[in-house]
């Protein structure tokens, strides 16, 4: 069945159909760390959801050019025009070079995206790349009359362009009518700017400011937001198709980003912009300072009061994909529990799945038919704005259907055989082509696989042997010992199966 991709447009703030710019083709800015610590949890929720953006729209046929920077100058500490740059802080503070922190939390978000399974962009451009590109920039926005020069700083002028084109403010909701009420003593102190709404696109930089260029205007560095629409444009032009970012950048990031395309270009530079929402925690929005918070190794070693147990990399992605990237997510130990036992159970259940060869079933029309409806139906929620927890229950309610033909029972040895290769193909493109996800018993390899199935066989033979000759004790301390493991064994009309609980 074919279906129409639809997303929600943060900018219209309603669901659309996807219609690319170029037919077969889309190109996908998304904005990436700022590289002056380790990336944190909520970061890796957006990642891992642009990710799965991507891979989706790989396997609808899509050519995609995804693009993702790393912000590495320019970003300050209010996240606005004022402060130091954060990367030049934390290098102060650990005594190297700015290029030095940048290196380094530059390869630990790297080392994080690998453990998350998520696919590397085609392009990841660095800020400080593309000085020139962003100088050109904001001399085009001079020339339009969208920006002016004080002390050697450039602003963009943002009354003058509310006032042509009402855009400012279209994306983040934010009402400008409120800032343009303010009288001109109220801008006695503001600094140098002519509106307190104005922002930077060129910063002249103090002395001891350690990164800065030459520019026409002064030695100095690039606004932040100047960045992203200097390097969104070189490599996917004035106008792309989707822009993505976490909800916490509509302002004042994306809304100056739309400000200065417009000033260089005259044009809106993303046709759809794709926003992830909040990941909470217990309830509440994780804060250092109110003790509420968790970092993914914390997760990983479960090293924190917060949790009970440590999870695995996949256990935290499967939880994620559980809720729509546009939702707010609630993280609690036990969601996460929760999480790591849905996963386990659709993992031994695709395992299984797999290794079917030989079914030869002629056909039962009422399972052949859910097996077709409960497949397609994934495919139409991913269709539907990505909706990957709609798409993970599909697949669940096509677990109990594997797991009957794995136990024998009566009428699902009848399922036909074309409908056994599909579920095979549905799961193994959407959990793991479409998801990113890993069976984490195969992930340390064929030959640690192997072995261990290799050795779980053998104390199955085992205990058949004891049971043969009615030795209950060894037989049950075989069981009892694998329970605690966590290794459950189930007995079948075909046999004795295992699985890792």
């Amino acid at each position: 069945m074919t279906h129409e991709l639809t997303v929600y447009n943060s900018l219209s703030r309603q669901k659309e159909k996807f219609v690319p710019l170029e037919e077969g083709f889309i190109g996908m800015y998304v904005c990436g760390p700022t590289v002056y610590s380790d990336v944190h949890l909520g970061n890796c929720r957006t990642f891992v959801s642009f990710d799965v953006i991507y891979r989706f729209l790989l396997q609808a046929g899509y050519k995609v050019r995804y693009v993702r920077n790393i912000t590495d100058v320019g970003h300050l500490t209010d996240d606005a025009d004022s402060g130091d740059d954060k990367i030049a802080e934390r290098a102060k503070l650990e005594q190297l070079e700015p290029m030095e922190i940048v290196q380094k939390y530059t390869n630990g978000f790297h080392e994080m995206m690998t453990i998350f399974n998520t696919k590397k962009p085609d392009i990841e451009p660095r800020a400080t790349g593309h000085i020139m590109e962003q100088i050109e920039m904001v001399q085009t926005i001079l020339d339009n009359g969208l920006a002016y020069v004080k002390n050697g700083s450039v602003y963009f002028d943002t009354i003058k362009f509310h006032e042509q084109d009402g855009l400012y403010g279209k994306l983040s909701g934010r009402i400008i009518e409120d800032l343009l009420t303010e009288t001109r003593d109220d801008l006695k102190n503001q600094s140098e700017k002519n509106h307190p709404s104005d922002f930077a696109i060129w910063m002249k930089a103090s002395d001891a400011h350690l990164m800065k260029w030459n520019s026409p205007w002064s030695l100095g560095f690039p606004g932040w937001h100047l960045e992203c629409s200097a390097m969104s444009t070189k490599y996917l032009g004035n106008q792309f198709d989707i822009h993505g970012g976490g909800n916490d950048l509509k302002f004042p990031h994306h809304e100056n980003e739309i400000a200065q395309n417009y000033g260089a270009c005259k044009c809106q530079p993303a046709k759809y912009w794709l926003h992830t929402n909040m990941l909470l925690m217990n309830g509440k929005k994780m804060s250092k300072s109110d003790d509420n918070s968790i970092t993914p190794q914390q997760l990983f070693t479960g090293d924190s009061k917060h949790i009970t147990k440590a999870y695995s990399p996949m256990v935290l992605k499967f939880f994620m994909l559980q809720s729509h990237y546009a939702s707010t997510l609630d993280l609690t130990n036990e969601a996460l529990l929760a999480a790591e036992k849905g996963y386990k159970r659709i993992m031994e259940a695709n395992r299984y799945l797999q290794t079917i060869t030989d079914h030869s079933g002629q056909g039962h029309a009422e399972l052949d038919q859910k097996i077709s409806d409960l497949t397609d139906q994934v495919a139409a929620d991913m269709y539907d704005d990505f909706n990957t927890p709609k798409a993970l229950s599909r697949l669940f309610e096509l677990v109990p259907v594997i797991n009957s033909v794995k136990d024998g029972k009566e009428g699902y040895g009848d399922i036909a055989k074309a409908s056994i290769e599909q579920l095979q193909q549905t799961f193994r493109i959407y959990l793991f082509d479409v998801f990113g996800l890993q069976d984490e018993f195969e992930a340390g390899g064929n030959a640690l696989s192997d072995k261990f199935s290799g050795l779980m066989d053998l104390i199955i033979d085992i205990r058949k042997d004891a049971r043969a000759t009615k030795n209950w004790d060894t037989s049950d301390k075989i069981r009892d010992k694998l329970t605690e493991l966590e290794i459950a064994l189930k007995d079948g009309k075909e046999g004795t199966n295992w699985s890792i609980k």
